[in-house]
């Protein structure tokens, strides 16, 4: 340890016994519910007014400024958590970040006005190459991709800062472009040196964690839902049987989730980036979920200027969207060929349940909960 207090920013021991999430990076995911919570609201608003299309791709860009912010800063976490004042101080800046961020969703998704989500996405981003080049001072085993990350990273973001003084037109046909540079980092960065030394169990317990939170969202849309319909008692009935089959599906989806062991599945740079950047779709469809339910709350009091096949579709394609992810990412090996083609004709049942509206929520429901059964069967049956 130094005169002032810093610690050495060496890398952690990846087998090392009981790491779990620190209380640091406890309050740090609290801080994206901030985010995630208006990502949420905001796509139920712009849903009810039928904006679909609009709502769904604005909704994408925002939860990617999120989740990549949040992703970028587990994985640098898991490796070189040192806990001493300045790492405390250079992540309290990220959770700036984050608020920032937060402040500019709406008018991001509303008025496709970025600017303000750019400037928190920035800030979370540059206050962790200050880590990554502590990183490379630190350690010289990982010094060459530390800087890899650091560089990278910094002429990203002043892509992103460059393309705010574009045309309108222009700077969104430059966001794909700046995202694809933006996930191209990590393998770069990686590729042809040493790999930065990931804590399996505690990764695979930090994406748990996000996913609890994202899930949890859900189940404030439920409560929503029979809030509501105590306001109003001649929807009472619809609206606690919404409330009903919203936590039956928010529940059924965390058993999903959990079912199974992840750490496996992060053993290498290819299977990390995969499970990593797989868990976008995890993470933005559970995200949905709860706009999807109170999209069904605003239409069963007739404010939403939806059709019924819409309505219906903003839950279960969310609820289809997690189910196939987190197969395709976790369950899928632990199954076999049978119980695999089960699992996934149930989760297309449920985006075919949107052609008859009126039973969407309940078929989603019941299906999510046979989803549940046919994994604890298999598992039995190993």
């Amino acid at each position: 340890m130094t005169s002032i207090g810093l610690r050495r920013m060496v890398p952690r021991d990846p087998a090392e016994g009981h790491r779990a999430a620190s209380p640091l990076e406890l309050l740090f995911d609290l801080v994206f519910v901030v985010a995630v919570g208006f990502a949420a609201s905001n796509l139920h608003e712009i849903e009810v007014e039928g904006h679909v299309s609009s709502a769904v791709l604005s909704y994408a860009f925002v939860f990617f400024a999120i989740w990549w912010a949040w992703i970028n800063f587990s994985w640098f976490a898991t490796s070189f958590d040192t806990d001493d004042w300045l790492y405390r101080v250079m992540t309290f800046v990220q959770m700036a970040g984050v608020l920032v961020l937060a402040a500019g969703v709406h008018a991001a998704m509303v008025d496709g006005s970025t600017g303000i989500v750019v400037v928190g996405y920035v800030v979370m981003r540059l206050a962790l190459v200050g880590q990554w080049l502590r990183a490379a001072a630190s350690s010289p085993e990982y010094r060459r991709t530390a800087l890899r990350y650091a560089v990278s990273i910094v002429v990203v973001q002043v892509l992103w800062v460059a393309a705010l003084w574009l045309p309108h037109p222009t700077a969104t046909a430059t966001v794909p472009v700046l995202i694809l540079l933006e996930v191209l980092v990590p393998p770069f960065a990686e590729a042809g040196s040493r790999t930065t030394p990931w804590h399996t169990r505690h990764i695979a317990e930090r994406y748990s964690l996000f996913t609890l939170i994202v899930l949890g969202e859900g189940l404030v849309a439920s409560a929503n839902a029979v809030i509501d319909g105590i306001a109003h008692a001649d929807h009472l009935g619809s609206l606690l049987v919404l409330a009903a089959c919203g936590l039956v599906i928010v529940a059924g989806l965390w058993w999903i989730y959990f079912s199974r062991e992840q750490h496996d599945h992060i053993r290498s740079l290819p299977t990390a980036l995969v499970f990593g950047y797989g868990h976008y779709f995890v993470f933005a469809a559970a995200g949905a979920l709860p706009a999807g339910i109170e999209v069904a709350v605003s239409a069963d009091a007739g404010e939403a200027d939806l059709s019924h096949v819409t309505v219906a579709a903003t839950i279960a394609v969310p609820v289809a969207l997690f189910v196939l992810s987190i197969w395709a990412l976790a369950l899928r090996p632990s199954l076999t060929t049978g119980w695999n083609v089960v699992v996934v004709v149930l989760a297309l049942a449920v985006l075919a349940s949107i052609a008859v509206p009126t039973v969407t929520l309940v078929a989603t429901a019941v299906l999510v909960a046979a989803i549940v059964v046919v994994l604890e069967v298999a598992d039995r049956a190993r």
